[in-house]
């Protein structure tokens, strides 16, 4: 009988992913690390039979350790690149820690990162260590649990020089279901500086484009300039999108080359996804995914929030 990890392929049990009310990713589970439910969501931590350790909340995979580097280098380093002197950040989920680790592979001289549910965060701390990598206690970082909306509306503006929204999908019911409407980008505007820039996690530009295009297009409605950007991430099964958003600074417009010396002359460590090669591919979005953004009219609102059906 064929095997996987030693395990016989018929004896898996199965973690099914739903990624639409008309599609699911199945996974082969080979252990369970961790299993337990906060006030907010269901937090799992198992081992999966393609892409290793995997943090799951509420039955959607985060991270898993075979590419979870390639998300959060996607996520954290061209926004931060694209700002001249990025010294205060501020981090809205992402608690598994590794946003905050990229993070801090720049010359900052302190990183906010906010959280509503703890206990991802001391679940992160004992089962995920090769995320954080000891992120957590950098005298840099400044851990604030609270609901992320509360947070921005208490702050001073142009508290910022980069906030980096790693956040789980809106889906109705979640945590963060009002934390991709236009009110909440414009709390994310008042709180960065004038030359500020912010990027959100956008769902997929594959199974979930109209996601991806409403959420640009509300950044849009907020900011100057704004644009999208793409990875593929095995542990997803698809391509995965980002949004951004700055009155002034424009990632997309960085060459190659400037993208090179910018981490040679700023990062801190090792990249193993993100260079200027991969920042081309990445901003080089299918022309069906340019045209579907370039014709979104829809807003989410506060009031009429735009949500994925799952």
């Amino acid at each position: 009988m064929e095997t996987v990890y030693n395990v016989p392929l018929k004896t898996f049990n199965w973690f099914v992913e739903i990624q639409t009310p008309c599609s699911a990713h199945m996974h082969g589970i080979v252990k369970m690390l961790y299993s337990g439910r906060s006030k907010y969501q269901e937090i799992v931590v198992a081992e999966l039979c393609n892409v290793g350790k995997a943090l799951v909340l509420d039955g959607k995979i985060q991270s898993s350790l075979y590419d979870e580097w390639i998300y959060h280098e996607s996520l954290v380093h061209p926004v931060m690149l694209a700002h001249p002197n990025p010294k205060r950040v501020a981090v809205i989920g992402g608690g598994e820690g590794a946003t905050i680790r990229e993070v801090l592979k720049h010359d900052v001289e302190e990183v906010v990162m906010v959280d509503l549910d703890e206990e991802v965060i001391k679940v992160a701390k004992e089962y995920l260590p090769e995320w954080h990598q000891g992120a957590f206690d950098d005298p840099r970082t400044k851990l604030v649990i609270q609901d992320g909306r509360k947070f921005l509306e208490e702050l001073e503006p142009g508290s910022f020089d980069v906030i980096i929204l790693d956040l789980v999908d809106p889906t109705e019911g979640a945590p963060a279901a009002k934390l991709y409407t236009k009110e909440f980008y414009q709390l994310v505007k008042r709180a960065l500086k004038d030359n500020g820039i912010m990027v959100t996690q956008a769902t997929s530009t594959s199974y979930t484009l109209k996601m991806f295009t409403v959420i640009y297009r509300t950044v849009k409605e907020v900011f100057e300039n704004a644009g999208g950007y793409h990875s593929f991430v095995q542990a997803f099964d698809a391509t995965w999108g980002f949004v951004w958003g700055s009155d002034k600074l424009d990632p997309s417009k960085l060459s190659s080359e400037e993208i090179d010396k910018l981490i040679k002359e700023r990062i801190k460590g090792e990249l193993k996804y993100y260079d200027g090669t991969t920042h081309l591919g990445m901003f080089a979005l299918p022309k069906h995914v340019r045209k579907a953004m370039e014709e979104e009219t829809v807003v989410s609102t506060d009031e009429k929030p735009f949500l994925l059906e799952i």
